[in-house]
């Protein structure tokens, strides 16, 4: 009787483990200028360490670092000890599965702010596109990971501008924001902010800023981060640069955060930044901020040395868990902010220093791009290597107008077909200097690069075509097509900076990896509930398989 008492209480006590390691982490959101957890209300301050290995700084490939599970189990406890909440990873590989990490890290309250981009696949400030190639790279990060509701948010691009020479990069970066939302919005995924990671150029800081923040809310930032170096060593909030940055920045109207910092000038890193970071004359404004970074390389900026499975903490890690866990910021509610109405900065004027037009390069749309490509004549031939393209559009385009597929986001102006892919757009050009030289056979050839197809024209592209006009000089309205990218991304979905611009730090001469210790809160927790759930239901078992009570 005993027994069978205690069975309802037994497998009570099982189902509440199971379902209590089960719950996911709430989603943050965003009111006014700052972070919220959406159950209930409460501020939501970023305590962020960047999370990469490998070198991105070059068109290679990279480790993605939540595509291994041993990794992230070594890590995620020396990420609690010094009280992390937010992660940033600057590049995914979206043909991995990445589910036991992410679980991993929801277990032990750790959310993602991911890139988008990857280091061959990110908008060059050299020369800036915003294309359908790149359209599908980020919807398929986005489609890979809408399921974890402990993803914070996503970054659109990495310091792409990074001075007064390339200003007019921020335009595709500003149109990939608003495409990325439409499509997280037309797929009925929650709502996922996403953002944007500068660097601190003082002559173009605050213009970029408010140029990301400024407009419709369907096109605008909804975070900016700021990668942040000034306090090197022993300073102060005005010494720093802090305070001038803090007085930039007040108005900004969305959260910014340090998507960076932890100078190393001097080392080991002190971090006394950060009490001031997460203190009263910054707290208004800032919402914390992410440390670069946890792998010790060569950069010298990590707080641990990996080496296989075993991690070595250094100084720098010390200091910073000393800092961390002293602060003690203080707080508001949502409804609160929700009340106080905190309104948006309005977009800079072009001047000297800045030169994006408010005006966004067109939404990459592959029916547009199909349809184009289709009507065509002469077309690249398919042999021939995209790295032989760019001799290709030099030799065309000095003979004829390609401004078609051009896009100059200074002046706002942008071809009908400058959102399509490489190969459509140099089929489409070389068509044209075919069609200006009387569809001469010699003049679809150019050495064997060039090939005469049939064309053909569906009913539904006859829109496009009169609306793009024969040079491509009109405007033709993109949609956000949400059956893109699904067919390579669906397989292990989830539960629940460089001279392109791309998603690796400025700070990153190579990248980093971690393992993990004791003292984990979140990893005594797992192994807690883990173990509680088996001896629930080994007991049961065994009562019930030697009869003593019946089911």
């Amino acid at each position: 009787m005993l027994l069978k008492s205690l069975f309802p209480s037994i497998l009570a006590a099982a189902t509440f483990i199971t379902s209590a390691a089960a719950e996911d982490l709430p989603p943050i959101e965003i009111v006014g200028n700052k972070f919220f957890y959406s159950n209930n209300g409460s501020q939501f301050y970023i305590k962020g360490i960047a999370y990469q290995q490998n070198n991105l700084d070059s068109n290679s490939t990279f480790v993605d670092p939540l595509a291994n599970a041993d990794n992230c189990k070594r890590d995620i406890p020396y990420l609690e000890q010094v009280d992390t909440n937010v992660i940033r990873v600057y590049a995914l590989d979206v043909t991995q599965d990445h589910t036991e990490c992410m679980q991993m890290l929801q277990d032990a309250g750790i959310y993602i702010i991911a890139d988008l981009s990857q280091p061959d696949e990110s908008i060059n400030r050299n020369d800036p596109q915003w294309n359908l190639d790149l359209f599908e790279r980020y919807t398929s990060v986005v489609d890979k990971f809408h399921n974890y509701t402990n993803v914070l948010g996503f970054f659109a691009g990495n310091e792409v501008t990074n001075n007064v020479s390339n200003t007019d990069a921020s335009a595709f970066v500003k149109a990939a924001i608003r495409d990325t939302k439409a499509y997280i919005k037309a797929k009925g995924y929650r709502t996922i902010p996403v953002g944007y990671s500068a660097n601190d150029d003082s002559d173009i800081r605050v213009s970029l800023a408010r140029y990301f923040a400024c407009g419709d809310e369907d096109e605008s930032a909804d975070f900016f981060g700021m990668n942040m170096y000034e306090w090197c060593g022993s300073s102060s909030f005005k010494a720093s640069g802090y305070q001038s940055a803090t007085e930039d920045y007040k108005n900004l109207g969305i959260p910014i955060f340090f998507s960076e910092y932890g100078c190393n000038e001097v080392t080991p890193r002190k971090f006394q930044e950060v009490g001031t970071l997460f203190g009263s004359d910054m707290t208004d404004v800032w919402s914390g901020g992410i440390v670069y970074m946890y792998f010790q390389e060569e950069n010298n900026y990590g707080l641990v040395s990996v080496s296989g499975s075993s991690v070595s903490t250094l100084q720098d890690f010390n200091n910073y868990k000393s800092e961390i866990l002293d602060i003690s910021p203080s707080s508001v509610q949502a409804s609160a902010e929700s009340a106080s109405g905190v309104s948006r900065t309005s977009c800079p004027t072009n001047t000297d220093n800045w030169e994006a037009s408010t005006e966004l390069p067109p939404t990459p749309d592959k029916d547009i791009c199909d349809c184009m490509s289709s009507s065509l004549k002469c077309v690249v031939a398919d042999n021939v290597n995209t790295d032989d393209y760019s001799d290709l559009f030099d030799y065309v385009c000095a003979k004829i107008d390609c401004s078609g597929i051009n896009a100059n986001a200074t002046t706002g102006d942008y071809g009908a077909y400058s959102p399509c892919g490489a190969k459509d757009k140099l089929s489409f050009v070389l068509n044209l200097y075919y069609e200006e030289q009387n569809e001469s056979k010699s003049a679809c050839d150019f050495s064997g690069s060039a090939s005469l197809q049939s064309a053909s024209t569906a009913s539904s592209c006859a829109a496009y075509l009169s609306s793009a006009g024969v040079s491509g000089l009109g405007t033709v309205q993109g949609s956000v097509r949400t059956d893109t990218s699904e067919a390579t991304t669906n397989a292990g979905s989830g539960s629940g900076s460089s001279n392109s611009g791309s998603a690796s730090s400025s700070k990153s001469t190579s990248s980093s990896t971690s393992s993990g210790s004791s003292g984990s809160k979140s990893a005594a927790t797992a192994v807690t509930v883990t173990t509680l759930t088996k001896i629930a239901a080994v007991g049961v078992s065994f009562i019930v398989g030697f009869g003593l009570i019946t089911m």
